[in-house]
């Protein structure tokens, strides 16, 4: 995961260091209760002067003590990993939605039925997780839309085709199937900051973003049209109606992480399913 979440977070710890680089040395103390504070904010300087007219948001006395420490040379955590993120500081969404570098192994079955619960697509000669069907076996492992297999019960995948990977998944044993999997390769996260008004600046039809807001959180943070949204805070929106997907994002808060796929490659993986299975895909919280 990056060093800053989003630009935003990257501009207020810049101008937060910038102005702490103006002040005099403070003598050292234990620690600051939140009425020294709150005190501390009605009486001097905004920490972040600008931060109101850059993107419509007003730091209040508790943001303050959460940016503190990050200011003072700490960092925020996510997970395992050290983070500065002044205006993001810890986000579940965040970090439900982070794209892992390296392979993982996954251990599923099958279900009643003898179904593992998820289609793939064969894409530049590997595999790749096109549905999971929810509250199967494969939603359950962790497996999401995107990933691309690369070995199954230790064989190969590369250069299969759609048809060999489904009839071995059906022939693989019911209680235990080992894949190696690669996470989301095709897919890229961006986190934005919604503006006073709630905003984030893009406007999408049918999952597919078509527009970019000027001057938003979306245009700075290097969101681009002919994409598809595909998670929301890390949770797969594939299938939902637009109206669906606004009410996540609307629920997300203040910080917004979404995960995207190159429309042409989404367009792809689609022919395989149905309009009625797209209905039936996963679209549960992963825990973090």
């Amino acid at each position: 995961m990056s060093l800053y979440p989003s630009l935003e977070d990257m501009k207020v710890d810049q101008m937060a260091k910038a102005q702490l680089a103006q002040m005099p040395p403070q003598p050292m103390v234990a620690s600051h209760s939140a009425t020294e504070v709150t005190e501390n904010y009605r009486n001097e300087a905004s920490l972040y002067p600008s931060l109101s007219e850059y993107m419509g948001m007003e730091i209040t006395p508790a943001m303050q003590m959460q940016v503190q420490p990050a200011s003072n040379g700490a960092v925020s955590t996510f997970g395992n990993q050290g983070q500065v993120a002044p205006v993001t500081g810890y986000n579940a969404g965040l970090v439900r939605a982070e794209i892992k570098q390296g392979i993982r192994q996954v251990i599923a079955c099958k279900d009643g039925n003898g179904k593992v619960g998820m289609k793939v697509k064969a894409i530049n000669k590997g595999i790749f997780v096109a549905f999971v069907n929810k509250n199967s076996p494969a939603a359950l492992a962790g497996i999401r839309f995107g990933d691309q297999i690369l070995q199954i019960n230790s064989q190969y995948v590369a250069g299969w085709d759609t048809d060999k990977c489904m009839k071995v998944l059906q022939k693989a044993p019911s209680e235990r199937i080992e894949f190696a999997i690669r996470d989301r390769p095709f897919e890229r996260t961006i986190t934005m900051q919604k503006d006073s008004t709630g905003h984030i600046g893009f406007v999408f039809k049918d999952g597919k973003i078509t527009a970019i807001v000027k001057d938003s959180s979306a245009a700075r943070n290097g969101v681009l049209i002919d994409h598809h949204l595909i998670e929301i805070g890390g949770q797969n929106v594939v299938g939902m109606k637009d109206k669906e997907v606004s009410e996540v994002i609307s629920h997300c808060g203040t910080t917004v992480t979404i995960t995207i796929m190159p429309t042409f490659v989404y367009d792809h993986m689609k022919k395989c399913l149905g309009s009625g299975l797209l209905k039936k895909m996963d679209h549960s919280i992963p825990e973090v």
